[in-house]
């Protein structure tokens, strides 16, 4: 909820809210408010620093976060318990066959159109389904499974491990340097 009185107790920083400026809310300033009709665009496109905000209080409409999104994978919040990244799937990419043996890892598709497979080996992947925008996938701690990108555009995601499974500040431009980052990660 935003206030329509100064709130002092709390300065929290908030990317896509430019006129909180530590102490209180600059309205007319302020990009999601429309003076002239008194209320509160939602449809306002702001452009966002994509990096990683945690473990600090966090605010961001994610699925404008991660449309905007270009790199392959981004961490943009990083806690104790839990991780939040973006990802950039090219066309005729995939984000590569892995397991996370001690993580469960959720996803949700803002963009495009792929295919997802799980298994329990990497011999046997017995599960398949076709995604598109809006489908979340929830992978299990311990299963095998991968995301192609079988549409003709790019694959918009987001992404979230408990517990992280990339270190803080963590941005892979391409799949190459995923790959060679986790290399060294393991």
């Amino acid at each position: 909820m935003l206030y329509h009185k100064p709130y002092h107790h709390h300065q929290w920083y908030n990317p896509a809210h430019y006129s909180w400026n530590g102490y209180n809310w600059n309205y007319y300033g302020n990009p999601y408010y429309n003076s002239s009709s008194n209320h509160w665009n939602n449809n306002w496109n702001p452009y966002y620093k994509l990096k990683d905000y945690g473990p600090n209080p966090f605010v961001i409409n994610i699925e404008k976060a991660a449309k905007q999104n270009t790199t392959f994978r981004t961490a943009l919040w990083t806690g104790r318990h839990l991780q939040v990244t973006l990802m950039s799937i090219n066309v005729g990419e995939d984000i590569g066959l892995e397991i996370h043996p001690t993580l469960d890892q959720f996803l949700r598709i803002e963009e495009g159109q792929g295919l997802v497979q799980m298994g329990a080996s990497k011999e046997k992947l017995n599960f398949q389904e076709k995604v598109f925008d809006g489908y979340a996938i929830v992978v299990p701690a311990g299963t095998w499974h991968n995301l192609i990108n079988i549409g003709n555009r790019p694959i918009k995601l987001y992404s979230i491990y408990a517990p992280p499974q990339h270190p803080y500040g963590t941005v892979h431009e391409t799949k190459a340097d995923a790959m060679a980052a986790e290399e060294h990660h393991y």
